[in-house]
């Protein structure tokens, strides 16, 4: 499979992900650290791909949707942004509603 495929297919299948260096519970960079934190502290689930172990994504993933920087956070299949964009819709309280609705919009799809 093709890698821009790949992540297609991962940012479509996951209502909400990070492609992060490091893991939630290890973060290897502080800005993936905080994006991370931000989307604990909206209570849900999400999807996380370390960057740092797969070399293609690491690669590859700044041109998929031309954000060059990690981590990127995809929402409903939509890049959301980087560490200040996920803080900032945290503190205007928009984080939480967005990524909850990604999430039931999931739900309702495979119900």
């Amino acid at each position: 499979m093709d890698i821009l495929e790949r992540i297609r297919e991962q940012v479509t299948n996951n209502p909400v992900i990070i492609y992060m260096k490091g893991t939630p519970q290890m973060p290897q960079c502080g800005f993936s650290n905080r994006a991370a934190q931000a989307l604990h502290a909206c209570g849900f689930e999400f999807a996380y791909v370390n960057v740092l172990t797969d070399p293609e994504i690491f690669q590859n993933l700044p041109r998929f949707a031309n954000w060059p920087t990690f981590p990127q956070i995809y929402v409903d299949g939509e890049l959301i942004g980087g560490c200040d964009i996920t803080l900032e819709l945290l503190q205007k309280g928009e984080l939480k509603p967005m990524l909850e609705a990604a999430i039931h919009k999931k739900q309702n799809k495979e119900a």
